[in-house]
This record gives structure tokens, C-alpha cells and sequence, in this order.
């Protein structure tokens, strides 16, 4: 067989929807797609942001639309997929990216000997219900309404965003892990429904990079200094970093291309060597 890496990892004309595409990690995952010769279209609750990420994209030579949409509206989440359609064609791939943590769900201590505000038994069950309904109904609705595309035409990659929560869950956000480890258990779940229809469904679990949603907890707010438990996750690091946005672009476009042909249900660990480091 005559390999050409450019072929192997090729997605040039493709159309990816990105969600949480006006974020820092997703916003970097479309400007890369776009770099790349997809066609990118930013979905984004914060319609300003996802049309900052798309004009950087087209300023560069790429093609890319910003869209409004509440991953948690179904009736939002099919006007976006018309949108995309009529702009850009018949969707591709599908990012999962929309997703986060809220204060309201997260306790103030690492264990319930701390006894610091808020314990467990004052998490606000609102907080905790927007935050998994944020990830994993995130997750779900918009693969309802993008994959319907794919399965007619029997064809398509969908990539789930989960993280190191979903193997090891974190202290102070058991909300948040819970709802990781969800994603990752339905990647596998549609990876197996939709495998008759030729369309994979991978997931990328990225380690610790600082977003507007964790930054609260891993610095100070008014120093920028790491905060305890942002020195205790670098000593946890192996490679004794944070991750770089760009550093997830490389797993995103080998499971999107042709390279990943046979690889469904998978979950991609990109943590700097995190979840391989015991402690000792």
C-alpha cells in the first residue's frame, strides 16, 4: 500500500461544527480545523464570541461561520444545524466541546474533615443539575439533531470532550467528574449505535489547562499565583505543566481523519502524563 501522510490525516473540505467554539480550548480547536482546510462552522451561547473565533478564521485565508446556540435547547441546536447547512453543506464532523464547572458545585474543602464553606451538604442542586446537564446534555442534543445527517448519509465523526474526571475524580467537584465520566461512558455507548451508519464517535480527555471555568480554582484571582491545589496538580504532573490549547489539536485531527478509520469508542488521554503518575 502506497502511504501518503497527507492523505492519512487529510481533512481539507470537511464541515465541523464546533460547540464551545468561543472558548479557549474549542475556540483554538476551530481556528486549527480552519487552518487546516475544514470548513468550521463556531456554535457558541455567546454569539459575539463565536463570530471573534470565525473572523479570525477567515482573516486567515479559511472559511468558517459563527452561530448561536444553547446546547441545551433542542429547537436551538436544529436552527444552528440549519444555519450550517445552509452556509457551509452537509456536516462532517461534530466537536462536543460546549461543557464547564460552577462554583455553585464545588465544595470548599478536599475532604469533609475541613469542614469549609460550602461542604457537601450545602451544594445547590440547581448548581449541580446545570453543570451535568451542561456537559452531558450537552453532549447529547447536539449529536441528536447533527448526526441525523450523518446516518442518512452514512457517514460522519463525532468527538466528545471528557476529561481526567472521568477516570479519577477530582476533589471539590464531584458534579463535574460525575458528568465526565458520563460522557465518556455514552462516547463508548453511540460508538457501538452508530457503528452500522459508518460514523465514529471518539473522546478526547485532556489534562489540566486553565479556562475561564477552572481558573478560579488553580490561581489567585487577584496575585495569578497558583493557588494550593494548582500546586498540587503540577506536582501530580509528570511533565510538571499545565497543557497548552494547541497541544489538544494534534489527538482532535488524527481521530477526525482517515488515520483513525478503524478507531471507535476510544477515550484519548492528553494530560502530560497525569493519570499515569500514582503519586509515589
Amino acid at each position: 500500500m502506497n502511504y501518503q501522510i497527507e492523505n492519512m490525516f487529510g481533512i481539507k473540505g470537511k464541515v465541523a461544527v464546533v460547540t464551545g467554539g468561543g472558548g479557549i480550548l474549542c475556540g483554538e480547536m476551530a481556528k486549527a480545523l480552519g487552518a487546516v482546510g475544514a470548513k468550521v462552522a463556531v456554535l457558541d451561547l455567546n454569539k459575539d464570541a463565536a463570530d471573534a473565533v470565525a473572523a479570525e478564521i477567515t482573516k486567515t485565508g479559511g472559511k468558517a461561520v459563527g452561530v448561536a446556540c444553547n446546547v441545551l435547547e433542542r429547537a436551538s441546536i436544529d436552527d444552528a444545524c440549519k444555519a450550517v447547512e445552509d452556509s457551509l453543506g452537509a456536516v462532517d464532523y461534530l466537536i462536543n466541546g460546549a461543557g464547564g464547572n460552577s462554583a455553585k458545585a464545588t465544595t470548599g474543602g478536599t475532604t469533609v474533615a475541613d469542614q469549609l464553606d460550602p461542604t457537601f451538604f450545602d451544594l445547590d442542586p440547581e448548581g449541580v443539575k446545570f453543570v451535568f446537564n451542561l456537559n452531558f446534555l450537552g453532549t447529547m442534543l447536539p449529536t441528536q439533531s447533527f448526526a441525523k445527517g450523518m446516518v442518512a448519509r452514512k457517514s460522519g465523526v463525532i468527538i466528545n470532550i471528557s476529561s481526567m474526571n472521568a477516570y479519577c475524580p477530582l476533589t471539590k467537584i464531584p458534579a463535574y467528574s460525575a458528568a465526565k465520566a458520563a460522557v465518556t461512558n455514552f462516547t463508548q455507548w453511540l460508538a457501538v449505535h452508530f457503528a452500522p451508519a459508518n460514523i465514529r464517535v471518539n473522546a478526547i480527555a485532556p489534562g489540566f489547562f486553565l479556562t475561564a471555568q477552572n481558573r478560579f480554582l488553580l490561581t489567585d484571582e487577584k496575585t495569578g499565583a497558583p493557588t494550593p491545589r494548582g500546586k498540587t496538580i503540577i506536582s501530580q504532573t509528570p511533565m510538571k505543566r499545565y497543557g497548552t490549547p494547541d497541544e489538544l489539536i494534534g489527538a482532535l485531527v488524527y481521530l477526525l481523519s482517515p488515520a483513525a478509520n478503524f478507531v471507535t469508542g476510544t477515550c484519548l488521554a492528553i494530560d502530560g502524563g497525569f493519570s499515569a503518575f500514582s503519586g509515589v
